[in-house]
């Protein structure tokens, strides 16, 4: 469980300070955009690594992982239906869609369909703390982007409707990788089982 606390705590501290304007922008002055950037994009890799590799040790371990509650077997059927939303909002994340102008913060979208997902599916501890964590941060993002009237990426550009029809094609591909291949490979459980 300490690894993936850590993980959690260094993802999350690197994502606090876009959050924090004046924060963010003394560390550019001080280290440049390149090396700001870079600091940002080893930090989320590192905690997401620690996340996932702590995550993955507690399913293999469920002696280290206590289960809290037992779900109904119907919440598993839920959380399959919400991933396939999720995964399309994820991908609309990187094009400009009409799919992006309407979800407003995809990304944001996307990590609380996939985080509310797995909480209403999963009743162990690690569960509760890693989806709770993503949910919790999720939802304080979008508050923090609404009352600074942020916008996402690609509000008000659309783009060619060619590119919805890519973003639900991709999305939907990635939900079936995912479903078949790589939830089991990198996590250690099939969600289909």
């Amino acid at each position: 469980m300490l690894v993936m606390v850590i993980g959690l705590l260094v993802f999350f501290t690197a994502h606090l300070v876009p959050l924090n304007v004046d924060l963010k922008n003394g560390l550019i002055t001080r280290f440049g955009k390149r090396g700001y950037h870079i600091a940002f994009g080893l930090m989320s890799l590192i905690g997401l690594a620690l996340i996932v590799l702590g995550f993955h040790k507690l399913q293999l371990h469920p002696g280290k992982n206590p289960v809290l509650w037992d779900p109904p077997v119907w919440t598993r059927h839920i959380a399959l239906a919400l991933m396939l939303p999720a995964m399309i909002a994820f991908v609309a994340a990187f094009f400009r869609s009409h799919i992006s102008a309407a979800l407003k913060q995809p990304l944001l979208v996307a990590i609380k369909a996939w985080a509310l997902a797995h909480l209403i599916a999963n009743g162990d501890l690690a569960s509760l703390v890693l989806f709770g964590s993503f949910l919790a941060f999720a939802v304080y993002e979008r508050i923090i982007i609404k009352r600074r009237k942020l916008t996402g990426v690609f509000t008000g550009h659309t783009g060619p409707w060619s590119n919805d029809i890519l973003v639900a094609v991709i999305g939907t591909a990635l939900y079936a990788v995912i479903l078949l291949y790589l939830h089991q490979m990198v996590i250690g459980v099939s969600p289909l089982s």
